[in-house]
């Protein structure tokens, strides 16, 4: 072989050697890095492992006499600790339909689209507000409190024109006022809280859904605080989007919302010419993951709360079983009770009208000379009982006390009047 060649042959030999040797040795670099990290990684951790979860759970049974949660029985805590199936499977899916039935019972309703939002009851608002209103609808609140107040925030955050009327802190609107800010602002809904927590007032309600429609406006009612323990008849009233909570009268785990809509209303939403702004809140997937749209086959939206639809359930079946009439009475009566005890005892209720009083969360003027955190943090400490202090427009200014479902009872208030004497009679510090 030619010399030249030969050369030529070595050198080709020797980079390619040299590049192998450099694949070799990058090869190795990385490996040794990697089964470095490896080490590392399963050698330990950043974040240490807390200490905290290493002791068992502990949770304090108390008195939950505020304006919610209240307190969950046995009956229905037990129905919870079922196993968990599911959420698409048929069994799931009959409970479902056991619950919308009670839905329907509670509200007094044959809409077909009625079912439960997988959330709290805010999660309800903005299903009713998200699905009905779109940008630049005209949208009424009427503001008697502090859930009209974020129901207007709600609206403003998908564009649509807000108007408000605004009643003072313990106050309800006639229905000729109504009627006036339907006529000026022509609104394509119209909100109202039925039972407003922050105050203590039930407003009345008959006559507004028929006034809206007067004026081609839906009607979107609140009845967290109210349903369940004041009557509410949505067909009868022309509601047409009504939602409430699970902790209230109810008596379950927070985080479930019953919502049902008319069939006005679902003309509206089914042919908006936008989709709702909430994947997670649009009525035609909820609908269709309820069994409320007719069609055989339902599609995966979102996995249910299983265990809380248990719950939930067994709510409605207590419910059931005591009849609506007579919650409503008993509630009525209790608060009534109530009432008179405090007003034995020199305490002034917020609510002067009777016929407004919300019969299941009581608001109590804060007496004079004490701090309603006083208050609260006594009962608690001495009596293991929790009460709360007014929130948006009546903080500072009242105490807030919720007797509902199990809570309503005459032994309940007499908890409630004992240990509101006992902190009267021992909160000095508080006094100017």
């Amino acid at each position: 072989m030619p010399l030249k060649k030969v050369r030529s042959h070595s050198l080709i030999f020797n980079l390619s050697q040299g590049l192998a040797d450099k694949h070799s040795r990058t090869t190795s670099l990385v490996g040794v890095r990697t089964a470095l990290h490896t080490d590392l990684a399963m050698s330990s951790s950043a974040v240490p492992p807390p200490e905290r979860l290493r002791t068992p759970m502990t949770v304090p049974r108390r008195h939950m006499f505020g304006p919610g949660p209240s307190n969950v029985p046995p009956r229905i805590l037990q129905a919870g600790a079922n196993p968990v199936i599911g959420h698409m499977h048929p069994e799931t899916f009959e409970i479902m339909a056991d619950i919308r039935s009670g839905v329907q019972y509670m509200f007094q309703t044959l809409n077909p689209v009625t079912l439960v939002v997988s959330g709290s009851g805010h999660a309800a608002m903005e299903c009713g507000i998200f699905n009905a209103v779109e940008a630049g609808d005209g949208v009424l609140v009427a503001v008697n409190g502090i859930w009209g107040e974020r129901a207007a925030d709600m609206a403003r955050r998908i564009d649509a024109v807000v108007h408000t009327i605004i009643a003072p802190p313990g106050g309800v609107f006639t229905n000729a006022e109504i009627e006036q800010a339907l006529i000026k602002h022509r609104p394509a809904l119209l909100f109202l809280t039925h039972g407003e927590s922050s105050t203590g007032v039930l407003h009345p309600l008959d006559g507004i859904g028929q006034l809206c429609h007067k004026y081609d406006c839906l009607l979107l009612v609140d009845s967290v605080a109210s349903v369940g323990g004041a009557p509410v008849r949505m067909d009868q009233q022309e509601i047409d989007i009504l939602y409430t909570g699970s902790q209230k009268v109810l008596n379950a785990p927070p985080g479930t919302a019953p919502i049902s809509f008319s069939e006005r209303a679902c003309r509206k939403i089914f042919k908006r010419r936008t989709k709702p702004v909430s994947f997670f809140l649009d009525l035609r997937w909820l609908s269709n993951y309820w069994g409320c749209d007719g069609k055989a086959a339902r599609v995966y939206h979102h996995t249910g709360p299983v265990s809380a639809f248990y719950s939930l359930r067994e709510s409605l079946a207590i419910l059931v079983e005591e009849g609506l009439e007579h919650s409503w009475k008993k509630h009525r009566e209790v608060a009534e009770y109530f009432h008179t005890g405090l007003e034995r005892m020199g305490l002034k209720l917020f609510v002067e009208d009777k016929a407004l009083r919300l019969p299941t969360v009581t608001t109590i003027v804060v007496p004079d000379g004490y701090d309603w955190k006083e208050i609260t943090a006594y009962v608690m400490k001495r009596h293991n009982l929790e009460i709360s202090g007014g929130l948006g427009p009546s903080a500072g200014m009242v105490l807030r006390v919720g007797l509902m479902g199990c809570n309503s009872s005459i032994s309940s208030a007499d908890m409630v009047l004992e240990a509101l004497k006992d902190a009267l009679a021992h909160c000095h510090k508080s006094k100017v």
